[in-house]
């Protein structure tokens, strides 16, 4: 019998109207932070029309299974939050139970352990997808440097994990009905810090990041595009992204004084400069749109419902196994809720992101007037990268951040098309 089937009827409506609410409170922060301008219909355009059968094939003997251990992974974690949640196994069931002693550190001790369990149950699945971007020539990592990658990020999601669960235990201990409302403001505060602060402190640890000489080509290039734009660029930074990849990729990372543009030092090697200006030119539409501050504001409107839903779906697991919710013995229920509601606010989400990138695309076309140069990077990023230039829907509508490669050379063949 299904978890739903085994909650009181008047639980599982309430459970059901929260969800229902944080869904439709996400589609109305989509329609009202989307982009009003936008860009016009990409062309049709067919996958075997840019690349070769033996690209495509290689494409999407690649991803396919990508997709199928992306699947996995979350299957995995997800089963191994439903058992913690629980109680299970019985020896972790009974030391979470011990941690009552001392609530908040309890649940910092209770949230670390959590993240370190469901790291290391997905490991596997991580291993296999490792292994087989190295076989494919896109990762240059050997199995030791990845894996010392690995344990520093399971560090440091288990040092935040323990310093938001201890908080969220402090939270319903001083406000048991209503701490998903000042809980709310704490995860879109922590949301701005974590923004502001990551360049500066968590990129370091992974990669090196170096300003571009004065005298580079890139960065005269940037700093033209900028002010054609009218954009206040910020730093910009080349990143030693071959130690790990050969893909070609850039960003925009950080707000106010830690704002930057982050360009791969693979895409500053390989691209030509009609290529890297397009992309150049899309950064800084992220920029110019203050596209960062807009995920912080999706961020800020579905925090609250989320954690209503986090917090009736908790409350009824948590009743029917007999825990008190606030106690560190809740922990792993709340982390399996909470999982659940961003699992499902991540799909407006991607729907919002998808959105975003298509307006900065939009952008780059108008600034560069060289439709054919983002043609030429979409599918030199593809080919590079193995993407599928076309995945399944249902993939796409999921996870998808960015429109599909066919969408995007469709909306650069439309601009040429009106330009003209």
């Amino acid at each position: 019998m299904s978890l739903a089937g085994r909650l009181p009827n008047s639980t599982a409506a309430r459970v059901g109207g929260a969800a229902v609410a944080m869904v439709i409170v996400a589609e109305l922060a989509v329609w009202l932070l989307a982009p009003r301008e936008r860009p016009p219909e990409p062309a049709p355009v067919a996958e075997r029309d840019l690349f070769t059968p033996a690209e495509l094939e290689r494409a999407h003997e690649y991803r396919g299974p990508q997709r199928g251990l992306l699947i996995a992974g979350l299957a995995v974690e997800g089963a191994v939050l439903i058992a913690v949640a629980l109680g299970h196994p019985a020896p972790l069931r009974r030391a979470l139970e011990r941690l009552g002693e001392r609530p908040l550190l309890g649940g910092a001790v209770a949230g670390a352990a959590v993240a370190v369990l469901t790291t290391v149950a997905t490991l596997p699945v991580s291993l296999v997808s490792h292994e087989r971007a190295v076989d494919a020539g896109l990762s240059t990592q050997s199995l030791g440097p990845w894996l010392w990658d690995v344990a520093r990020s399971a560090g440091i999601t288990a040092l935040i994990t323990a310093g938001g669960t201890a908080l969220l235990i402090a939270l319903v201990r001083r406000f048991p009905r209503g701490w998903w409302l000042p809980g709310a403001g704490v995860v879109t505060g922590f949301a701005v810090v974590f923004t502001w602060v990551a360049p500066v402190v968590l990129a370091p640890i992974f990669n090196r990041f170096e300003p571009l000489a004065v005298a580079s080509p890139a960065r005269a290039d940037v700093l033209e595009l900028g002010r054609e734009a009218g954009v206040e660029i910020g730093e910009v930074y080349r990143i030693d992204a071959s130690r790990r990849v050969t893909s070609l990729n850039a960003y925009v990372d950080g707000i106010g004084a830690t704002k930057r543009v982050v360009l791969y030092d693979n895409l500053l090697d390989a691209a030509e400069r009609p290529q890297l200006r397009s992309v150049v030119a899309h950064e800084l539409a992220h920029v110019a749109h203050s596209d960062i501050r807009r995920g912080l504001v999706y961020v800020a409107i579905v925090a609250p419902l989320g954690l209503l839903f986090t917090r009736e779906l908790a409350l009824a697991i948590a009743r029917r196994r007999g825990v008190d919710p606030a106690t560190p013995a809740a922990v792993p229920i709340y982390l399996l809720a909470l999982t659940l509601a961003t699992l499902v606010l991540g799909v407006p989400g991607s729907q919002l992101s998808r959105q975003i990138e298509a307006s900065a695309d939009e952008f780059a076309l108008e600034l560069t007037d060289d439709p054919q140069a983002l043609i030429a990077l979409q599918t030199q990023l593809a080919r590079t990268n193995l993407s599928d230039p076309d995945p399944p829907g249902w993939y796409q509508s999921l996870f998808g951040s960015h429109p599909t490669t066919v969408e995007r050379v469709g909306a650069a063949r439309t601009f040429a098309a009106a330009d003209r």
